[in-house]
């Protein structure tokens, strides 16, 4: 787990299923944004499943971001508070100390500093495990993502073309290397 500013990040269970479900289910921008489409509980509990085997394999570390301290809570780790979004690791185990993180937020958590300060605390925590650059990946058409990038110290670093029907659209690549900001070559 990880702890800060308010938040928790821990691994996905099986329990957050139908808490999942509602976060999902209607919330058009998040779908336009993930692609993931999470219709019934079983559709839930497959993803959470798949977020179980990236961490047996250690290539994909994703926690579900929830309220460390909200109404109903009483702010110990055995209480959480709301899911409000979902980070994570991609490529962790290919050994070459870059990782790709990516993230969605839940429309109740938009427009409330959710997703900085989830990006803020994985960051620190990636970083302090050894890994040495992280990359952030949105569609150019995502300008929340890129404020939201830039203001977490993610320098933009160049384009992706788009690669139909997985990413319909160009992306803008961030990244960001241990010890702080400076220039960062393309890749």
């Amino acid at each position: 787990m990880i702890g800060g500013d308010a938040l928790l990040l821990r691994p996905w269970r099986a329990a957050d299923a139908a808490e999942l479900l509602l976060v999902q289910r209607g919330d058009a921008a998040l779908r336009r944004w993930t692609g993931t489409a999470v219709d019934d509980e079983a559709a839930a509990l497959a993803w959470i499943a798949g977020q179980a085997r990236g961490w047996e394999t250690g290539d994909r570390l994703g926690f579900a971001v929830v309220a460390a301290d909200s109404p109903g809570s009483s702010g110990s780790p055995d209480k959480e508070g709301d899911l409000l979004g979902h980070i994570v690791l991609k490529n962790v185990a290919s050994g070459d100390g870059r990782a790709e993180v990516g993230y969605w937020t839940a429309a109740r958590a938009r427009g409330r500093g959710v997703a900085p300060r989830a990006l803020t605390a994985l960051t620190g925590w990636a970083f302090g495990r050894g890994l040495t650059r992280l990359e952030l990946l949105h569609q150019m058409d995502n300008t929340a993502s890129c404020r939201m990038a830039l203001k977490c110290g993610y320098e933009r670093t160049g384009v992706l073309p788009a690669a139909p029907p997985e990413f319909p659209l160009d992306g803008c690549l961030h990244a960001r290397l241990r010890g702080g900001q400076g220039r960062m070559a393309s890749t």
